[in-house]
């Protein structure tokens, strides 16, 4: 539509606007310039990786860089699975978990999340869910698509499910780690007698807005991190020489825009929940992490004649010209999400569109 001239808002994005700090740049440009161009070694450079294991309180040894948190989660599956394994992942779900995991020759199960339950995992879904071929727990806090956050004492209830199935593992996807507007609690650090059978994936892509850089990486057991370094050897070897400094700089510079950007997130967080729910078919709980709402819209299909989430978005594209992903694509229907990782002005135009929508239907 854009390339016909058409005025499109899009808010479907998981993409911060703001730029990579300056001091990454330079650091980059001072790698190449160097000569940082070669083949860095498959699991990572060794001053990237003791950064994050610092960080984590981790033995370098246990950590793999990747080209985007991703790769780290494919060459997890690749690494471990045998066709039919099973992999519970919680819904509403990030949309790759699904494919990533079929992918590899495993079965997505998803286990749904209402959002009268916060859209959280409870610990009888998950014992309901687990069958002898369960092999993961995908687990992602704060999630993606609609920000919730688990605190202590429910990654505990979730510990104590698995504690009594020990060849269950997790991998706990805290790519928004440094996006969480309460209090955040790694699970590994809350777990620590499953240490063994945890597997962190985190990156600069969301904090530092380095989504273009495409660096992520893995904290897990030694055997673990060793099986995905041989998939990565066999498929893109290490991740970019250059990206790699520029994420040591990140990691290891100041640190203060975090929560400047933080500030931010939050203040627009608080006017798009304001405004989604005031309008009529529209409840939108507050997200404690991320940058996504995920509204229920039911009301709002009910009353306008949507039969599903899908064509609702359509409607709402075809005839506002605003993009945002309907709750399908997550697997819990009924439901839109937006991001407020965009500037002031695209989200009061593309609220503005939601609400004429809503008023005036899809005429």
């Amino acid at each position: 539509m854009r390339a016909k001239g058409i005025d499109v808002v899009a808010l479907s994005t998981g993409e911060p606007d703001f730029v990579t700090p300056a001091h990454v740049i330079e650091a980059a440009h001072a790698a190449a310039l160097q000569g940082q161009t070669r083949y860095p070694a498959t699991r990572g450079t060794a001053p990237l990786r003791a950064a994050i294991a610092e960080g984590a309180r981790a033995n370098p040894a246990e950590v793999i860089v990747s080209t985007g948190a991703k790769q780290v989660l494919a060459n997890a599956m690749l690494a471990s699975l045998d066709p039919g394994d099973e992999v519970i992942i919680p819904a509403p779900y990030w949309t790759s978990y699904p494919d990533i995991v079929a992918l590899a020759g495993g079965r997505p199960v998803a286990v749904a999340c209402p959002m009268a339950q916060g859209f959280k995992l409870t610990p009888e879904a998950l014992a309901a869910a687990i069958t002898p071929r369960t092999r993961w727990l995908f687990l992602n806090t704060p999630s993606n698509p609609c920000g919730a956050l688990y605190t202590e004492a429910e990654l505990s209830a979730l510990a104590e499910v698995l504690d009594q199935h020990p060849d269950i593992m997790v991998l706990a996807d805290e790519i928004y780690a440094h996006l969480a507007y309460t209090a955040f609690r790694s699970f590994r650090d809350v777990a620590p007698a499953l240490r063994d059978r945890v597997l962190i994936v985190n990156g600069v892509s969301k904090a530092y807005a380095m989504t273009g850089w495409r660096i992520g990486w893995g904290i897990g057991p030694r055997p673990l991190i060793d099986a995905m370094t041989a998939v990565q050897g066999q498929i893109t070897s290490g991740a970019s020489s250059i990206s790699q400094a520029a994420a040591l700089a990140a990691l290891t510079g100041p640190q203060d825009l975090l929560a400047e950007r933080l500030a931010v997130l939050r203040d627009r967080r608080d006017g798009v929940v304001a405004r989604l729910s005031a309008m009529p078919g529209v409840r939108c709980p507050v997200p404690d992490g991320a940058f996504y709402v995920f509204p229920n819209v039911e009301g709002a299909m009910a009353r306008l004649g949507f039969e599903t989430d899908g064509a609702f978005c359509a409607a709402l594209l075809e005839h506002r010209q605003l993009a945002v992903v309907p709750g399908s694509a997550f697997g819990l229907p009924g439901h839109l999400r937006l991001s407020f990782a965009y500037s002031t002005e695209d989200l009061d135009r593309g609220l503005s569109r939601i609400a004429k929508f809503l008023g005036a239907g899809h005429a």
